[in-house]
């Protein structure tokens, strides 16, 4: 009985620190950049105002995937995104990333401008965006 309290535990334990949103992330470009590949710390240089090479989108503020995307990427939560990217506009060496609602609206917008870079599940992926980095 103890064992089966035990394992029980154990079992629990590992579900609940699971992320509550845990699906393959990419990260994505318009087809027509000339972007074939990125690693990690190449993107979040990007997502998180140290270059400005492209112009990243965000999803929503409260999104599951945004919150994942940034832990996945950068080892950050998004208060830590929120603040380091506060620390740049104060300074005025970057601008925040547009927020957009949803996987529909990063694509569309990434379709729409080559300088343009994204995340979205996946599973959304189709020939309007280029995936060049995917976070397991």
């Amino acid at each position: 009985m103890r064992k089966i309290i035990l394992s029980t535990a154990l079992v629990c334990a590992a579900v609940l620190s699971q992320p509550a949103f845990s699906t393959e992330i990419v990260v994505v470009v318009n087809p027509k950049n000339p972007a074939s590949r990125m690693f990690s710390d190449q993107a979040s240089q990007f997502f998180l105002g140290k270059s400005n090479m492209f112009v990243p989108l965000d999803q929503a503020e409260k999104s599951p995937i945004r919150a994942e995307f940034y832990q996945k990427l950068a080892n950050k939560d998004v208060s830590q995104v929120k603040a380091a990217w506060a620390k740049i506009i104060f300074t005025g060496k970057g601008v925040m990333p547009v927020e957009l609602h949803s996987t529909a609206e990063v694509k569309k917008a990434v379709a729409a401008d080559i300088n343009a870079i994204g995340y979205i599940e996946k599973s959304a992926v189709d020939d309007t965006v280029k995936a060049i980095l995917t976070l397991p």
